[in-house]
């Protein structure tokens, strides 16, 4: 893994005709924010049985492969509310179909189930005091301690339940909660995670919400943005409309207790969301433009000697498009001239492999993923963009495809800071000894490393300037993974590759 992943995607929409597909196609949109597994789950009242009931399916794969079948829309994921989860898993719980969200728990006042987006910091201690009252666990994942203690909670109602457990738990959560009449969103006091409201028009015309990680998810179903999930807001929507509630049924827009502040995780902007994306308030291809432009003062290309020809800047296709754009259009208006081409094509058909570990397997893995343009790095001098860098091993093999095609010379810049520390709010990063930053002493010895001619990033000021500029408020981000401020403790003892 070369890049940092987020563990999932989240979406939700209630009393919709078609509530199961509508979440399909919002899964789809947000596949890119998790592509290990899939699931859906309804909820409807079965008259045979004579209660709720909330029918499921999950699979390992992407989502066009877990929902093949036309036959599970008709026949299987029946009702007019629906949440569905992509997910990300790591090395430790990749194989165990148990961990596939969305959960489902039937306790005595009817049914729960509950897909999750990031890290509870406090889980291990949870953990443990749930064991010692003799409760059994499904899966591995933290998300399902949120459920045993909405289930074992002494307050009446699955609302109170909820908002019961939520006020034990601390880290990262956007969640997707459904019950058998309504569906609630919510986002931890930190809004770590993006989260969103949509409008929808249903076949009668008449309104409907849903919820979802992004707001292409509801662009995709015709839907309309209304607004963010504030950080620490509960939101219930039911058929009667929207309410925003708190523990003690007093009304109040932040709903949990803050602690800590805001820090929404800034690599949202950085890599993880969509370009076309609205998440915390603002568009993507806003704010990356804007990571672009800072780094043509952080990094800039370098100095052409006089009679050569404009350098050739490239993005990493696809995530770095964007801040590529507008790293050139602020190279050439501060007279550091230089020309935006295609130098790799991105094949987007590549899935898992059947290749095993092993240097001469990776590298032809990324050869799957990535073909070079010779006719236009041939001969040329070459500035190479990509998002972020956190092993190295992908940037490392595509320096050296670009030489191999007949680059003259070839630089590196990054439009984020060295990442140095791992993420414990639902980003899966290596440990910190695998990150290229920390294992070579200084930003030269990377360069050297990568075969590069030069490497440069953008600053933690400059990336913070972007997002000031997009917000005009920096210190509502968390920004741990590049400067170790980490917002929220974390327990000792916490097993990253367990949760999502």
């Amino acid at each position: 893994m070369d890049k940092a992943r987020d563990h999932c995607g989240l979406f939700g929409v209630l009393d919709h005709p078609d509530a199961a597909r509508m979440a399909y196609f919002g899964l789809h949109a947000l596949q890119h924010r998790g592509q290990e597994s899939a699931g859906i789950v309804t909820a409807m009242f079965d008259e045979e049985k004579g209660r709720h009931v909330m029918p499921q399916h999950k699979g390992f794969g992407l989502v066009l492969d877990v929902f093949n079948d036309e036959q599970l829309f008709e026949s299987t994921l029946v009702g007019d509310s629906a949440i569905g989860h992509t997910r990300y898993s790591t090395s430790g719980s990749a194989t165990n179909p148990a961990n596939i969200q969305p959960f489902v728990v039937h306790y005595q006042e009817g049914n729960l189930a509950l897909a999750h987006n990031g890290n509870l910091s406090n889980s291990r201690s949870i953990r443990e005091a749930l064991v010692a009252r003799g409760t059994l666990f499904n899966s591995s994942s933290d998300s399902e301690l949120i459920l045993h203690l909405a289930a074992q909670s002494k307050d009446n109602g699955p609302i109170r339940r909820i908002i019961d457990a939520l006020h034990q738990v601390e880290g990262a959560f956007s969640l997707v909660i459904l019950t058998d009449d309504a569906l609630i969103a919510v986002r931890d006091p930190n809004g770590f995670k993006p989260l969103a409201l949509g409008r929808f028009v249903k076949p009668d015309g008449t309104a409907t919400y849903g919820v979802a990680s992004e707001t292409c998810a509801f662009d995709i179903l015709g839907g309309e943005y209304v607004r963010d999930v504030e950080p620490g807001e509960i939101l219930i929507i039911d058929k009667e409309g929207i309410e925003r509630m708190e523990s003690g049924g007093a009304f109040d827009g932040v709903c949990i207790p803050r602690k800590n502040g805001v820090s929404q995780c800034v690599f949202e902007y950085v890599y993880f969301s969509r370009p076309d994306s609205m998440i915390f308030g603002e568009m993507v291809d806003k704010v990356r433009r804007k990571m672009g432009k800072k780094m043509a003062h952080d990094a800039p290309v370098p100095k052409r000697v006089k009679g050569e020809k404009r350098p050739i800047v490239m993005a990493v296709p696809d995530s770095s498009n964007t801040a590529a754009i507008g790293y050139v259009s602020e190279s050439n208006k501060i007279g550091r001239k230089c020309k935006l081409d295609i130098g790799l094509i991105r094949n987007h058909y590549v899935g898992r492999t059947f290749i095993s570990p092993g240097q001469e397997s990776r590298e032809f893995k990324v050869k799957t993923k990535f073909n070079t343009v010779s006719g236009v790095l041939k001969d040329r001098v070459i500035v190479m963009v990509d998002d972020s860098i956190v092993r190295g091993t992908t940037a490392r093999q595509l320096v050296k495809m670009v030489r191999d095609a007949g680059a003259k010379e070839v630089h590196f810049r990054v439009a984020s800071p060295p990442v140095v520390s791992p993420c414990f709010y639902g980003m899966d990063f290596p440990s910190p000894q695998e990150l290229v930053a920390n294992q070579q002493e200084s930003i030269d010895k990377i360069a050297e490393w990568l075969g590069a001619d030069s490497l440069a990033y953008l600053s933690v000021d400059g990336m913070m300037e972007a997002v000031e500029e997009a917000h005009d408020d920096r210190s509502n981000y968390c920004n741990a993974c590049f400067t170790k401020n980490y917002p929220v403790p974390v327990e000792m003892g916490v097993e990253k590759d367990e949760n999502d």
